[in-house]
C-alpha cells in the first residue's frame, strides 16, 4: 500500500483510475479491499474504467468476440458488472462515503433502472442453488438501486443525447461530471468534445446546473479550487 500513499501525498493525486477487473479477477475479491480502503481514507475518488478485449467471447461455443462487440456492448456490460460486484459485496457499506465514478454515464445502469430497481429487489428469486435473499439482500443496509445511485458518472457517451438525458435523470446533475472521451473520436480529439457540449446545450437546464456538470462537480469531487 505505500505506493498509493506516496502518489496521493507526494504527487498530489486528485483521484485514482481502476480498471473493472484485475487480470480477470473481480474487484470485490478480498485482496483488493485494502486498496479501496486506503483511497477512501484519503477521500479521493475512484474512477472505474472498463477493461475487456476480444479474448472474451460473446458465446461459449466461440473463442473470441467478433465485430468489436467486446467494445461496443462489452465495455458497458463490464462496467455495470463491476459496479454490481461492489454493491452486492457490501463494500459500500464497509466504506461509507467512498467516491466511485463509473465512466460512460454509468454504463447500462440508467437505461436498465427497472431491472436494477424492482428487479433486484427480488434478488434470489431466480436462483435455486443459493439463498441470496438471506446471505446478500438482507445484509445490505438499503435497496440495491440506492447504492447504484451513489455512484458518480460522466458525460462520455460519444455525443448521444438520449443517453445523456437518461443518465442525468438517473444520477441527477449533482452526480454527473463533464467528460468527452477525447481523443478517441474520428477527428482525434475535438469531435467528441464539440458534440458533448452540443448535447448538453440542447438540454433545457438552469445556468447553475450547467455549471455543475461542466466543472463545479469536478472541482468538488477532486478537491480542486476555482481560479
Amino acid at each position: 500500500m505505500p505506493p498509493l500513499i506516496s502518489i496521493s501525498n507526494a504527487f498530489g493525486a486528485n483521484g485514482f483510475q481502476i480498471h473493472t477487473n484485475v487480470s480477470g479477477a473481480p474487484l470485490d475479491e478480498p485482496q483488493f479491499f485494502p486498496i479501496f480502503e486506503l483511497i477512501a481514507k484519503h477521500d479521493k475518488p475512484i474512477l472505474l474504467h472498463p477493461s475487456r478485449n476480444a479474448s472474451m467471447p460473446d458465446y461459449k461455443t466461440e473463442s473470441k468476440s467478433k465485430y468489436e462487440i467486446w467494445w461496443a456492448f462489452g465495455w458497458p456490460y463490464e462496467t455495470s458488472a463491476a459496479m454490481s460486484r461492489l454493491v452486492f459485496s457490501g463494500l459500500m457499506d464497509r466504506l461509507p462515503g467512498i467516491k466511485l465514478l463509473a465512466h460512460h454515464l454509468g454504463a447500462l445502469v440508467p437505461y436498465l433502472e427497472g431491472r436494477v430497481g424492482p428487479g433486484w429487489d427480488q434478488l434470489g428469486a431466480r436462483t435455486s442453488d443459493e439463498d441470496l435473499r438471506t446471505t446478500v439482500l438482507a445484509r445490505l443496509k438499503k435497496r440495491p438501486l440506492d447504492y447504484f445511485k451513489d455512484f458518480y458518472a460522466d458525460t462520455a457517451v460519444f455525443g448521444s443525447r438520449p443517453a445523456t438525458v437518461c443518465g442525468l435523470e438517473f444520477y441527477s446533475p449533482d452526480k454527473v461530471l463533464f467528460a468527452s472521451d477525447c481523443p478517441f473520436d474520428p477527428e482525434k480529439g475535438p469531435g467528441y468534445i464539440r458534440e458533448t457540449i452540443k448535447v448538453l446545450e440542447s438540454i433545457d437546464m438552469p445556468p447553475d446546473v450547467r455549471e455543475k456538470i461542466s466543472f463545479r462537480n469536478a472541482e468538488k469531487l477532486f478537491g480542486l479550487k476555482s481560479r
